[in-house]
């Protein structure tokens, strides 16, 4: 009995095996990969925005709690997606390394022997010559330049050619499941050691330094990425420019930036370049894109002894047709050590700004994304900001919590076009002195993109191969007529196989075997005796 289930064991594991590293079951596997990643693509995932994921399970009670016990909002670190990916790939390499030793079998080995009865095969042809089955096969074989063929002798003195034709097919068949072991591979290797960040940079002069993961508004790390070793660069933005339609779509945006790399960082030499949309900087093997854009305007608070601050802070879009944005720059009072005394008299500055500005009455809004004529209507908020609180806040909000308490309140609210001021009570005097654009860029580094597009260009050229070349095989008997000896008639067969259902090769066939059955008259007609 022990042996008996030992036998049954086994056998279930060898069946198991088989049918995981059948092709349909690699197929399957590759089939639920790309439906399992429907889930990344449609719904929010923690690794770029883990607030709007918390906002989906909240408005979508149970359903939402399911759909994160499932790690729905995980999918490429979820269980079922990396087993999924695992036995894509053991499903790939058992499936291939037998298919790969047949390969290197087939490649070294004869073609096979001549059919006994070449007038059974799809295709044929035949004829009688007035020569020897010798010189039959020395005008044949020069018509089958190209094929692999070999050379035989059979009974009764006859002789054959077996060529085939078309090995190139299986290369690219295992080339093509090659390149996609190597894709998943690259893949996952980029997904591990790779990285994703966002940051938001003045056009005014200033820098991004990629020195560490600080630097970044937000950053995605790979599996085995810990921040620490970044590839060191500097970005400076000297400049930005958008062009509008006259409906206000964008037309084109480009930043007027520097960067430094490898050797610059140390002579701190920097090097132009026009970083548009679609034209991404690549430098320390790393990839800066430019994504969006924005306004941060600049503002200037003279407090009551005569001291002043400057600042200015990007205000995010509302309206990304018309680039009307809402914000909040925020100030604390100079020359004030007492830090009880400094949260009292903090001044933040919120509101809307329009880069275009119309009025409906008093409501501000924006007719166009362009600086044509820039106003704000600020609200302007005395008191505790909250900064030391220890909660985190927005940099585009002020903390509520603190207005609730009657730790913050709005002293002044008034539109300003350029260059105006509003006074509160105390003195102070808020005045709108610009704007200064800033733009959005993201820096990806995967260390495996090279990779990536060579196996993607190998994956093209090994399915064209495989579905253009067609496997096929001919053979040629030259048979002594019965009762003819030495220079007497000679029976001339030829068969042909595809081995594939491939439309085109009856009209090959046609043509060869028109060809190499006219080959021994031409010969006889070239060296008559």
């Amino acid at each position: 009995m022990t042996g008996s289930r030992i036998g049954a064991v086994l056998a279930l594991l060898r069946n198991t095996w088989r049918g995981l590293t059948s092709m349909r079951t690699a197929l399957a596997l590759l089939f639920l990969l790309a439906l399992g990643a429907l889930p990344g693509a449609l719904l929010p995932q923690r690794s770029l925005n883990a607030p709007k994921v918390g906002q989906y399970i909240t408005e979508h009670g149970w359903w939402g709690r399911v759909l994160d016990k499932l790690q729905f909002y995980d999918v490429y670190g979820s269980v079922w997606f990396a087993a999924i990916y695992v036995l894509l790939f053991v499903s790939l390499v058992g499936c291939l390394v037998p298919r790969s030793v047949e390969y290197a079998r087939q490649s070294v080995a004869k073609p096979v022997l001549t059919p006994r009865n070449l007038g059974r095969m799809p295709h044929y042809a035949t004829s009688t010559v007035d020569a020897s089955p010798a010189d039959v096969l020395a005008a044949v074989r020069p018509k089958l330049r190209g094929w692999r063929a070999v050379e035989r002798e059979e009974d009764g003195g006859a002789r054959s050619i077996s060529a085939e034709r078309g090995f190139l097919r299986e290369t690219g068949n295992l080339l093509f499941h090659f390149a996609l072991l190597g894709l998943l591979v690259a893949y996952a290797v980029g997904k591990m050691y790779g990285y994703e960040g966002q940051v938001i940079v003045q056009a005014d002069g200033s820098q991004f330094c990629n020195s560490g993961v600080l630097n970044y508004d937000s950053f995605r790390p790979g599996l085995r990425v810990d921040g620490t070793q970044l590839d060191p660069f500097c970005v400076k933005v000297n400049g930005f420019t958008a062009r509008y339609l006259p409906d206000g779509q964008a037309e084109s945006y480009q930043a007027d930036v520097q960067y430094q790399s490898g050797a610059d960082l140390e002579t701190n030499t920097w090097k132009p370049y026009d970083l548009r949309v679609n034209s991404p900087l690549r430098t320390a093997g790393d990839r800066v894109y430019l994504l969006g854009n924005g306004y941060s305007p600049v503002f200037t608070v003279t407090f009551p002894n005569g001291q002043q601050r400057t600042g200015h802070v990007q205000w995010e879009p509302v309206d990304q047709q018309t680039k009307l944005s809402q914000g909040a720059t925020k100030f604390d009072p100079p020359d004030v050590t007492d830090p009880v005394l400094r949260r009292q008299q903090q001044i933040a500055v919120t509101g809307l700004f329009a880069p275009t500005a119309v009025y409906d009455g008093k409501v501000l809004s924006s007719g166009f994304p362009a600086l044509t004529s820039p106003a704000v209507a600020v609200q302007v908020y005395r008191g505790d900001l909250g900064t030391d609180s220890g909660r985190g806040q927005s940099i585009f909000s002020v903390d509520h919590q603190m207005i609730a308490d009657g730790r913050l309140k709005k002293v002044a609210s008034q539109n300003l076009g350029l260059g105006q001021q509003l006074r509160l009570d105390d003195g102070t005097t808020v005045r709108f002195d610009g704007v200064v654009p800033w733009v959005n860029l993201q820096v990806s580094h995967d260390p495996t993109q090279d990779l990536v597009l060579v196996f993607a260009i190998l994956i093209i050229g090994g399915l064209v191969t495989s579905l253009t070349v067609k496997r096929r095989r001919v053979w040629v008997r030259a048979t002594p007529e019965s009762g003819a000896e030495g220079g007497g008639r000679t029976v001339v067969e030829v068969g042909g196989l595809a081995r594939t259902d491939q439309a085109g090769y009856g009209e090959e066939f046609t043509r060869l075997s028109g060809e190499l059955l006219a080959a021994p008259r031409q010969r006889a007609e070239q060296d008559p005796e």
